[in-house]
């Protein structure tokens, strides 16, 4: 139990270290704009213009995407509501987020679970866009962390679960 007191104590000081950050205004606005490019509608519109672009030959790509955003959707919400770890502002005294949330708990990450899944498949279909892909994924994560409504452990369970998902589609 030490052992998960040190690990939570050690992710709260990472996470005020990066919240202190976002307080300057263009930071702030920066993580907020970032922030809502994981919202969902980059995981519908991409593999719908990959579709539209490529043709027929991606239907496949569109079916096994909307099966792994299902499962990954699916175990994001028993995970998050099972576990019910608190969001920062609930965990920390008197720290305020910079945004304000749709639900209660924190771990882990559905922006980031979401992104980090879309990038792995996508850029299985299509290599070029990996790194553009993936720095996105890292800029959503960090984004939620600077806001104020995730911890660094939020954001790292979320990129294992979207990525091991993604993985057994592969």
């Amino acid at each position: 139990m030490q052992i998960l007191n040190r690990l939570v104590d050690y992710d709260q000081r990472i996470f005020l270290w990066c919240a202190a950050f976002s307080h300057t205004k263009n930071l702030h606005t920066a993580a907020r704009i970032i922030s809502r490019t994981g919202d969902g509608y980059l995981q519908v519109f991409l593999p719908l213009l990959i579709w539209a672009y490529i043709g027929a030959s991606a239907f496949t790509f569109v079916n096994v995407l909307v099966l792994a955003f299902t499962i990954e959707r699916s175990l994001y919400w028993v995970l998050k509501n099972s576990l019910k770890r608190r969001r920062p502002p609930a965990a920390i005294p008197r720290f305020k987020a910079l945004i304000t949330v749709s639900d209660e708990f924190s771990f882990p990450s559905g922006h980031t679970s979401g992104a980090f899944l879309l990038a792995i498949l996508v850029s299985s279909y299509i290599p070029i866009l990996a790194i553009p892909l993936f720095i996105w994924v890292a800029c959503v994560g960090l984004s939620r962390v600077m806001l104020g409504v995730h911890f660094p452990a939020d954001i790292i369970a979320g990129m294992v679960l979207g990525g091991s998902i993604a993985l057994l589609f592969l």
